[in-house]
Parts: C-alpha cells; structure tokens; sequence
C-alpha cells in the first residue's frame, strides 16, 4: 500500500507558501451530493501515520482522523454539489463545481493547489493535477478523508427523510438492496435521474 508524501508541500514550505490539497468524493455514486474537501496543513506539519486514501480506512478510523485533520490543518473547506445539479450540469462539472466551492470556503489563499486528477480553469491558483493523488499526496488523502466523513454524515441523515431506502448501510452507491427499494418505492429528490434512466426509464 502507498504511503501518501508529502514532498509537494515540503518545496513550498520552503519560501513560506500555503498548499491546498483537495479531493472529492461520491463521484460514482446513484444518490446524494458529491462532496469535496480542502485541506491545508502549516509548515512543519507532523504526518500522521494513518492518513491515505479514505477508500482504505474504516469508518471509524475516517472518523478519528477527521477530527486530527480538522485539528491540526492551518485551514480547511468542505464543498458540496446536490443530486439535482448533477442532473443539470453533468458529473465532471459537478466534481469541479464541488472543489471550487470548497476552495471558496477557506479563509487563507494558498499559493498550490494539488488536486486530484483535475485541473480547475475558473481558479487562479497554481495547480498540479496528480493521477491518483489521494493514494500519493498526503494533503489529497487527508481532504479525500474530510469529505467522506462529511457526505457519509449527509447521507446517512437521509434516513430520517426516506425511511425504506437504507442510506445509512449504502451510503448513495449502487448496491442491490438500493436498486430494490428503488424498484418497489420510486426515486427521491435525492436520486441522480440521469445516473438511472437507462435503468428506471
């Protein structure tokens, strides 16, 4: 298993410069929002052993080190693009939508950003786009950690609103139970339509 680095970070740190990591999550998904996540650590940071691709951690351990990130980052954003959006702008749109927005929710401006596998034209901060970054670059896993935390915490609320749906075990993604309760309840506004029409149409 890689070991996210942070070596990106390490040469900007050097002139005094903030970098921003950020990653979204949801993307694959059938129901609920896509979220992203912006992280910037300080000079100096200590890394923490655990932290890599959120896909790799339990709930719980995502959970515990949401509350390190949160903690030790100099600053931090969360970003979040709705089912009924995607349905309008399309998936690829929406993921950018989403790390745009959660860039705009920081308080400081970093000098790089380092995303993963994408490039942001409407943001004009210097970027590197990495392939896989939340398995290499520290900063990335650790923003791809919030906004699972984050959107999982969304989804999960779903239940209170859809009762027979089951968001909570399979969080918008889909599995075979999310597929029958579609089949036998109908879709919900939180339902990506243009994800299922081949399948519900």
């Amino acid at each position: 298993m890689l070991t996210p680095h942070l070596e990106n970070e390490k040469k900007i740190w050097l002139n005094g410069g903030l970098v921003c990591g950020i990653d979204e999550v949801g993307r694959g998904c059938i129901a609920g929002p896509v979220v992203a996540g912006a992280v910037i650590f300080p000079s100096g940071h200590k890394p923490h052993s655990k932290i890599r691709d959120s896909k790799t951690l339990s709930p719980k351990q995502r959970c515990e080190l949401f509350d390190f990130i949160t903690g030790e980052a100099e600053d931090f954003g969360l970003g979040l693009v709705s089912a009924i959006e995607i349905d309008e702008i399309g998936i690829v749109a929406a993921t950018q939508k989403a790390m745009i927005r959660s860039i705009k929710m920081l308080k400081k401006s970093p000098d790089l950003l380092l995303i993963d596998a994408t490039q942001l034209k409407e943001i004009k901060i210097s970027q590197k786009s990495i392939i896989k970054g939340d398995s290499i670059s520290y900063s990335i896993a650790a923003s791809s950690i919030i906004a699972k935390v984050f959107r999982d915490q969304i989804i999960s609320g779903l239940d209170n609103i859809y009762k027979d749906y089951g968001f909570s075990s399979h969080k918008g993604y889909g599995t075979a139970l999310h597929y029958e309760a579609i089949k036998k309840n109908g879709l919900t506004p939180e339902h990506r339509k243009t994800f299922l029409k081949k399948i519900f149409s």
